[in-house]
């Protein structure tokens, strides 16, 4: 029997996507451009931003430059329109906009110099405000819980604290920028701790964000975020930012808007990861979370658009992930729910894959979340026999824009994100399953349409015996007294996934416990019964057989090299990590439970500032994730790992042979909140023209970024010029 469901894009739908269809040969890039020069009372300004936008596109774009040493520059490719020119940049505030056209030489801009330290505050990226923070003093750990310093008991070390500040309060939204470091309705209060109290709990995501204040210890944290807006409130001031430096100066970024003022866009893809020719010059996909939508932008014609994946069998049957109800009102848009409310929109797509074909792969959910009797105990299926499945939340899909439908694929495992293989099966791997690590052979499935035979699952066991081999009954997560000698399964929520180039190990991280872990997972020639994980933790500082300055912790975005060497931006410490399993004594046995192998970690602490208080690694900046730019899609070189500095407006592009960091900033519009990014190479003829990142605003609330309620989630292209007047 053939299980699978394709779904045409009929309508109005399919005459919005016809120009989709088609992936240009060539650039049909405009060739506009503006140029001049920028100063100030103080004469030429160096380092800052020239920024130009027009709404006169199908949709809103915006081209933004750094000025030259002398405070000259040049905006290149330009579409035919009329634009809105001016200047930010650190020291500065915004200058009055101009209005010009392509092509214009010799412009002068007139910078203007901020009147107060304040006043040139405003400009600074929300890690600066974010650093001001206090969180308790390391003295105040471990926790004693309520009745003690108030602080939770699970809390052994200030990293720990500080890590759930990072991946509790942050995984939906920057902080520090505007909108979180200035309390609404203060006056409404008794105290700031009280209006914090009212905060968290307002808007779809309240029960949530209130959840987080109850895991630190609810009234230490509100004190300590009530601490933070009252300081600032009172006019206390974060460090000044640097300039932009050297290649800093090079880039430009180029941004379009897509989606509604509501969306949720999650994650972009441009092309195959394997092969970044792929879909040259052609459409930046997003999918937008809640919403149960694809987002799309044609980068040549300037156009979005955005079409709705389709469920199975009935939308109404569909569960939804987000409370359709709300303690308190949020403070933007009042009792109106936007997320899970249309029975269409709850296939709820987390991140999407683009295959060797072009077509877009997508962690989503395409029925009830109750597994069918193939994936459960007594089916044939050899996986379920293994290990069987009772439920999975999301699954898989994916559109094919040559042929403008969707195929949904129900899996037994819980999906999250998705990578391809670099094997014969074009195999897909999927995280976000808390027990096993999944996969789809995609060639078979091309071949058969069968989702059963297709799919493939293991948990992850640990060779704890030693013996080489994964056997039946092994230790369970949570055993009070594990046999000795049995294996030993771990469990946990499974966030990141790369499958290496190398030996085709798969990888995922986990972001807990304290200090999260990387698990590798081989399949052997005859899986599930073959499979046999490993487990890696970050050096802890929790951990006293190592040096408290050489600790890292909560690897979340994972990605690998040409050479197997896997990289981890570590949210929680501010790293970027690499990992190289040749260096470990030992992978496997008793002792190979997470802290075994510190010498095969070596980590690089990110730029910026650190939040008050805290001397050990960990910065105020937080990643989303991270990926390597395996094949020079940027302009940096090969292999250079770059991490999303997700409160920092930016991108973070590390040489690992110097350990030197490239910030590509985003300084407009502020509260840039990146989750993933890509690259691709548009032209190998073009030079830096046919090269470039792309990522996206990936804000759960994209109201927060400077504009406020209106403003739009956008797709973001970085280039690498040779130089900042390069045309």
């Amino acid at each position: 029997m053939i299980h699978s469901f394709r779904s045409v894009v009929l309508g109005s739908i399919a005459a919005a996507l016809l120009l989709f269809n088609v992936v240009a040969t060539q650039s049909n890039m405009s060739d506009g451009y503006i140029s001049g020069i920028v100063e100030s009372q103080n004469g030429g300004e160096a380092g800052v931003w020239v920024i130009a936008e027009t709404d006169e596109l199908d949709t809103k774009f915006a081209k933004i430059v750094v000025t030259d040493d002398d405070g000259r520059f040049v905006l290149p490719e330009l579409p035919d329109a009329t634009y809105d020119v001016w200047v930010r940049g650190y020291g500065l505030v915004d200058s009055e906009k101009v209005h010009l056209s392509p092509n214009r030489d010799g412009v002068l801009l007139e910078a203007v110099v901020a009147p107060t330290p304040a006043a040139a505050a405003e400009y600074y990226p929300g890690n600066y405000w974010y650093s001001l923070i206090e969180p308790p003093p390391k003295s105040d750990f471990p926790g004693t819980g309520p009745n003690g310093n108030g602080i939770s008991e699970r809390y052994l070390s200030q990293a720990a604290w500080v890590d759930n500040m990072k991946q509790g309060c942050q995984l939906c939204h920057q902080l520090g920028n505007k909108a979180t470091r200035v309390l609404e309705r203060r006056d409404d209060f008794d105290s700031a701790v009280a209006a914090w109290d009212h905060r968290v709990q307002t808007g779809q995501r309240g029960n949530q964000m209130s959840g987080f204040m109850n895991r630190f210890g609810r009234q230490r944290a509100l004190e300590m975020f009530a601490d933070w807006t009252e300081r600032i409130a009172a006019g206390e001031l974060p460090p000044a930012p640097p300039r932009p430096l050297g290649l800093e100066r090079n880039v430009v970024v180029t941004l379009w808007d897509w989606g509604e003022e509501t969306s949720f866009i999650h994650d972009e893809i441009v092309t195959d990861k394997r092969n970044p020719h792929l879909n040259g010059y052609g459409p930046v996909y997003g999918v937008s979370s809640g919403h149960g939508t694809i987002t799309a932008v044609d980068p040549v014609a300037n156009t979005a658009t955005e079409f709705t994946i389709p469920v199975r069998p009935a939308p109404e049957s569909m569960p939804t992930r987000f409370p359709q109800s709300q303690v308190h009102p949020s403070y933007y848009w009042g009792d109106q729910i936007h997320w899970g409310v249309d029975p269409n929109e709850r296939s709820d797509p987390h991140n999407p894959m683009m295959d060797h074909k072009g077509r877009v792969w997508m962690t989503s959910a395409v029925r009830q979340f109750e597994n069918p009797e193939w994936c459960g105990e007594g089916a044939s299926n050899p996986y379920s026999q293994y290990f069987p499945m009772k439920r999975s939340s999301r699954h898989a899909s994916y559109y094919d824009p040559a042929e403008q439908d969707f195929a949904l694929v129900h899996t037994c495992y819980g999906t999250h994100h998705l990578q391809f293989a670099e094997d014969d099966e074009d195999t897909l791997w999927f995280s976000g399953d808390v027990n096993v690590i999944g996969w789809l052979n995609t060639r078979m499935y091309d071949e058969t349409g069968d989702e059963i035979v297709s799919q493939g699952w293991c948990p992850t066991v640990l060779d704890t015996n030693g013996d080489g081999t994964i056997t039946k009954p092994w230790n369970e997560p949570g055993d009070e007294r594990p046999d000795a000698t049995r294996d030993t399964r771990i469990s946990g929520f499974g966030y990141g996934i790369i499958a290496s180039p190398v030996d085709h190990a798969v990888w995922i991280t986990r972001t807990g416990p304290f200090p999260g872990r990387l698990i590798r997972l081989e399949r052997g020639n005859n899986p599930p019964a073959t499979c046999k994980a490993e487990v890696f933790e970050p050096p802890s500082i929790e951990n006293p057989n190592v040096d408290p300055m050489q600790t890292g912790f909560a690897p979340r975005g994972v990605d690998v090299d040409r050479d197997g060497v896997i990289w981890a931006a570590l949210s929680g410490s501010s790293h970027m990590a690499s990992f190289d399993r040749r260096k470990c004594r030992i992978t496997s046995g008793p002792e190979a439970t997470g802290q075994h192998c510190p010498e095969g970690w070596t980590l690089y602490p990110v730029p910026g500032p650190q939040m008050k208080g805290v001397t050990d690694p960990g910065s105020a900046d937080f990643h989303y994730y991270s990926w390597v730019d395996q094949y020079n899609t940027l302009g940096l070189g090969e292999n250079i790992p770059i991490a999303n500095g997700s409160t920092s407006d930016s991108l973070l592009a590390l040489d690992p042979k110097t350990g030197d960091w490239v910030i590509l900033r985003v300084p407009y519009p502020m509260a840039f909140y990146s989750r993933g990014l890509d690259g691709r190479i548009d032209d190998p003829t073009a030079g830096w023209k046919g090269r470039g990142l792309w990522a996206n605003y990936g804000s759960n609330y994209i109201w927060h970024t400077e504009g406020g309620k209106g403003t739009k989630s956008k797709a973001v292209r970085f280039q690498l010029r040779p130089d900042p007047l390069a045309r």
